[in-house]
């Protein structure tokens, strides 16, 4: 394969862990190309996670939705994104649609893995061997050209606004006095990545009867598990699920103390700040997606019958989440918290 051209444009995930895992990528186009310059389409609501990665030089806003073709929309900015001259495209996503807007711009190099059979809108085509490559951020990084071992791959580190710190926390009474614990206990994906929200609510009770202060992060979407984790814990959190624009949480993420938390989007932007991180699994793998910290502590039964990679347990049981005792969970925060002091 050929090396990384100048002017690069990488057409990025949809989804916040992905997207998170994606600044490996543009960190391995700067080791090998130093004055590259890389521009990033993807979803506007991503655009905060790009703003706070230094080798992204442009956000573009996909236009599209996600699983939408819309031909019309993709023609239109293939047409603008013309006289950007780019020499390279590099699709993170699977899909064929994905490759179009590359293909219709005419971009000459169109650097992808095969995916879902787009022979001619990829051009550059890498085989994906997942036995060499087995999680997604090796993957990542091998479309720079690059097959490097998981311990090789440089690992992403947004940057933090501190002035943005500051007056996000003020909004939120942050006592920097007190240690933070933030929860995340959604997972967009489904059940079967969600710790049992009576487990956290004892954590939270636990660590609040410590003097520490426990927060609830998460989407819009989170807010009622999180409601339920807060009653449960005799409101002793501060919920702040859905009422925090994505700038804002990474602001407000930064503090913590340590944080506790499904295999999530929000699991790799606690990663990403280098906060210590007790990540907990159930029908996914940290053998896969790990979060990309040495500030971590895996929880994961690995049972017989996972990884299933299923949304909802296939079984009914979802044992692999159920049987993670809340002790295990307090262990790790312990030791992150004696590890960070």
């Amino acid at each position: 394969m050929s090396g990384i051209s100048q002017r690069v444009l990488v057409v990025g995930p949809s989804w916040v862990g992905d997207m998170i895992m994606a600044q490996s990528l543009f960190k391995a186009i700067k080791q090998s190309q130093a004055d590259s310059e890389i521009s990033v389409l993807a979803p506007a609501w991503t655009h905060p996670i790009l703003d706070r990665m230094p080798q992204v030089n442009a956000a573009i806003e996909m236009p599209v939705g996600h699983g939408k073709l819309n031909i019309r929309s993709r023609l239109q900015l293939a047409s603008q994104l013309k006289q950007g001259a780019y020499d390279q495209a590099i699709i993170l996503p699977g899909s064929l649609k994905s490759a179009l807007i590359p293909f219709f711009a005419g971009i000459p190099k169109r650097t992808a893995y095969l995916g879902e059979q787009r022979y001619g809108l990829i051009n550059d085509i890498h085989k994906l061997d997942k036995q060499q490559l087995p999680t997604t951020v090796q993957r990542f990084v091998g479309l720079s050209g690059r097959q490097v071992s998981f311990d090789e791959c440089p690992w992403p580190k947004l940057t933090v606004d501190h002035a943005s710190v500051q007056a996000t926390a003020q909004l939120w009474d942050y006592e920097t006095s007190k240690p933070l614990l933030i929860l995340c206990p959604g997972a967009e994906y489904g059940s079967a990545k969600r710790w049992p929200v009576q487990h956290y609510a004892v954590i939270a009770q636990a660590r609040a009867t410590q003097g520490w202060q426990v927060w609830l992060m998460g989407s819009e979407k989170d807010k009622e598990i999180c409601n339920v984790i807060n009653a449960l814990s005799k409101n002793v959190c501060q919920n702040i699920a859905g009422k925090t624009s994505l700038v804002q949480a990474i602001d407000l993420m930064s503090l913590a103390t340590v944080v506790v938390t499904n295999d999530s989007g929000l699991m790799h932007l606690a990663a990403a700040l280098q906060r210590p991180v007790v990540a907990i699994y159930g029908s996914s793998s940290p053998k896969m997606t790990p979060p990309l910290t040495d500030k971590l502590e895996i929880i994961w039964l690995q049972p017989d019958c996972g990884p299933c990679f299923k949304r909802d347990c296939p079984l009914g049981h979802l044992n692999c989440l159920n049987d993670i005792k809340v002790s295990s969970v307090d262990r790790a925060i312990s030791k992150l918290t004696a590890t960070d002091q």
